[in-house]
């Protein structure tokens, strides 16, 4: 036994002299250990056009699968091709999400983007197919509204809107492929959501977008992309100002009363006969507040007396969030709240907002380019092999508590995360297009712009 015990102490002896030896020899004089492999969490560096455009035809893939543009009976199941046929009986085929819905509208809008920066009409056509769909069946979706008020109707949302959600974003996308070459059945569509945006929502005595819920008076920062988007591209169609101007004093006027100048981070909610106002920043929330400013600044005049306003709010807002953004990449469910899970559609749309800002030149490249490559490398370890999105918080009200916040579900059946993957992978091939990156001492830096 004890022979034993000392060939184990000389074994033991002999490792701890080989391992004292290989630390001796990886040091700093012998080895550069700045350049040693880091185990990153999410992949690193700038992927290549070829990766991200991957992604986006598994998104593609999956949604193409389960969103058919069809009508069918809902008692039994057969397809009606024709219109004159519809009752109210008809029913949307089902599927894994709503072709009506404003995160519809956000993915419309995604797969347009797609299809420019790639090049592959199946992203254009997924939202021509399905929108060109919907403005032929409205009419006749109307006209049952008009006689049977009470009774179900497949098309409720766009025949019949009741809150800014029914209207705003599907008429943006709308207005985009009329200008991209759609069909003229569209604009009666469009006429009638934006009307309903511009002159029939509940507003504040001062103008401001509002709702009677939670509270009265209430004010939630989702609804400056629930508005804005649809009013700033109605005023691309039409070239009538009243509209460019209404979009700026949206975010003018919410900016006004919810955005912190000490964090450069939105409130989610507040509520006009509150003094004060508990401050919770919510991830995705503060996300529509900044895509909205990138859809107006995208179609605002140059000439605009609001644009250098609009475009200084952008620029502090994207300060403010990239000074939170986290080592994986992600942004957590409350912005400021590192105990809070990292939520995928606020990172997505996050990814989006910063490449689009860098691609238009509103702000520095350089800079903000690496941050934004990051925030896309980690949305892609959220996508599966299918095409499903992960990691995305479920539809969210607005409240006065952060348990509300911290404990909301996630859901690959949460619709709001695919727009914003769609878009922020297709603008980040637009950045990758534009720019030359090089790992320079380990870090990613923007190389030269061609821009």
């Amino acid at each position: 036994m004890k022979a034993i015990k000392k060939t184990i102490l000389l074994v033991a002896g002999v490792a701890a002299s080989f391992c004292c030896e290989a630390q001796v020899k990886a040091n700093d004089v012998t080895t550069p250990l700045h350049a040693l492999k880091v185990d990153y969490p999410v992949p690193y560096g700038a992927p290549s056009v070829a990766t991200v455009k991957a992604v986006l035809d598994r998104v593609h893939h999956y949604l193409d699968s389960v969103t058919p543009p069809q009508l069918v009976n809902r008692n039994t199941k057969a397809v009606i091709t024709n219109l004159s046929a519809a009752d109210t009986n008809s029913i949307l085929k089902p599927g894994d999400f709503r072709l009506t819905s404003y995160e519809w509208g956000v993915t419309y809008s995604g797969m347009l983007l797609a299809g420019e920066a790639t090049g592959d009409n199946r992203f254009t056509n997924y939202t021509r197919d399905r929108l060109h769909f919907l403005a032929d069946a409205i009419p006749t979706f109307r006209a049952l509204h008009k006689k049977f008020p009470t009774a179900s109707n497949a098309l409720r949302q766009p025949v019949s809107p009741h809150a800014l959600d029914d209207a705003g974003a599907v008429a943006a996308a709308m207005v985009k492929t009329l200008r991209a070459g759609g069909h003229a059945n569209l604009r009666p569509v469009i006429d009638s959501l934006v009307n309903y945006v511009y002159s029939k929502e509940y507003r504040l005595s001062d103008g401001t977008l509002a709702r009677n819920r939670p509270q009265k008076n209430t004010i939630w920062l989702d609804d400056l992309y629930m508005g804005v988007p649809a009013i700033a591209q109605m005023g691309k169609l039409t070239g009538d100002a009243k509209y460019y101007d209404d979009a700026v004093k949206q975010v003018i006027q919410f900016s006004s009363r919810m955005f912190n100048k000490q964090n450069n981070l939105y409130m989610h909610g507040w509520v006009e006969e509150m003094k004060e106002h508990p401050q919770f920043h919510w991830a995705r929330a503060n996300g529509w507040a900044l895509m909205a400013m990138i859809e107006l600044l995208d179609v605002l005049p140059e000439n605009h007396k609001g644009k250098k306003a609009v475009l200084q709010q952008l620029k502090s807002h994207i300060k403010g969030l990239v000074a939170s953004q986290t080592g994986q990449g992600f942004w957590h469910q409350l912005i400021d709240k590192n105990d809070s899970y990292l939520e995928t559609s606020a990172t997505a749309i996050y990814a989006y907002c910063m490449a689009r800002a860098i691609n238009k030149g509103w702000i520095d490249g350089k800079a903000y380019a690496p941050a934004t490559l990051l925030a896309w490398n980690a949305v892609t370890t959220k996508v599966t092999a299918v095409g499903q999105v992960e990691g995305t918080c479920v539809g969210t009200g607005m409240a006065f508590d952060p348990a509300f916040y911290y404990y909301r579900p996630t859901n690959v059946f949460a619709a709001h995360g695919y727009g914003p993957v769609i878009l922020a992978g297709a603008e980040v091939i637009s950045l990758l297009k534009n720019n030359v990156f090089e790992i320079n001492d380990s870090s990613l830096q923007l190389k030269s712009s061609s821009q």
